[in-house]
């Protein structure tokens, strides 16, 4: 006895070939990356290089899906011209606040895929080719004082709680990459710190406590509208960070924050060991030759 789907006629060849092509679309993230990706393994590249270009690929496609009408009206590649990579590019200036060498990075990336597609005959359009790099920024001064002259920023209620949060948690050895995951405040004990952390956390606590409620999340990092995941990210940090710059008149990256901490940590303490300093700031052994440099050439 034949079931339902038995009774089902075989699809027609051209049905199976949408079904292949499909099934084939579904496992790439932006259109001809295999074939692509061959070409990039030919240039015995870095492992990471590779991943850097099909990260930027894969968000630039992405990006068309959801906010480009030429590509969401028919998704074809050979259709985008150079607005569509302007307003891509603008994008990531504007919301995402991009510096200059990340930017001529990912142009570069978008321009080696553009050229392959041109040479195979696969867009008439080099949209890259009218867009120009940006002038390469002159390098902040890394800031090590911030960490002692944290009391008073923790106080200064102009700057955002989660700003304040950063510089509170990066001053006490914890980097970005580990405070945000969640889960990281189960474990924290903070009645071993500053009487201004204390009344910080007071204030935290009064900030944090509906969101943590509203999301059935004990952690600290959160977003402040309706999310599936509440948890924010590191961009998401970055559009609180980057407005207080204007207040505290130094750069709030991160990565930036944590070397000014380990840099202030090595200069107060000259007389610890290498052993000493790597087991206090869980450094790679590898690394702690680089942050004796930066903190002798500090000024």
């Amino acid at each position: 006895m034949l079931s339902k789907r038995d009774d089902l006629p075989a699809p027609s060849f051209l049905v199976k070939v949408i079904i292949i092509k499909e099934a084939f679309a579904m496992s790439q993230t932006y259109p001809y990356q295999d074939a692509f990706n061959r070409v990039l393994h030919e240039r015995s590249m870095a492992q990471a290089t590779f991943d850097e270009y099909n990260a930027t690929l894969t968000d630039f496609f992405k990006y068309l899906e959801n906010f480009n009408p030429t590509y969401q009206r028919e998704h074809r590649v050979n259709q985008l011209q150079t607005a569509d990579v302007q307003q891509y590019l603008a994008m990531l200036v504007d919301q995402r606040q991009i510096q200059n060498q990340t930017y001529n990075k990912i142009l570069s990336h978008l321009n080696v895929y553009f050229k392959f597609l041109f040479s195979h005959r696969w867009t008439p359009y080099l949209p890259t080719l009218d867009l120009k790099s940006k002038p390469k920024q002159a390098a902040r001064p890394l800031n090590f004082r911030w960490v002692d002259d944290l009391d008073d920023l923790l106080a200064d209620r102009r700057l955002h709680v989660y700003t304040r949060l950063t510089l509170l948690l990066i001053a006490h050895g914890y980097p970005v990459q580990a405070f945000l995951r969640p889960g990281f405040t189960a474990d924290l004990d903070t009645r071993s710190w500053s009487q201004a952390a204390q009344t910080f956390l007071t204030e935290l606590r009064e900030f944090i406590t509906p969101l943590q409620a509203s999301f059935r999340s004990s952690d600290w990092f959160l977003k402040q509208r309706a999310s599936a995941d509440p948890h924010l990210t590191l961009p998401g940090l970055h559009k609180y960070l980057k407005p207080d710059e204007a207040l505290t008149g130094f750069a709030l990256g991160p990565a930036g924050l944590y070397q000014g901490y380990l840099i202030n940590y090595l200069r107060r303490h000259p007389q610890k060991s290498d052993r000493e300093v790597i087991a206090a700031l869980h450094l790679a052994p590898d690394a702690i030759d680089y942050y004796r440099r930066l903190a002798q050439r500090a000024d």
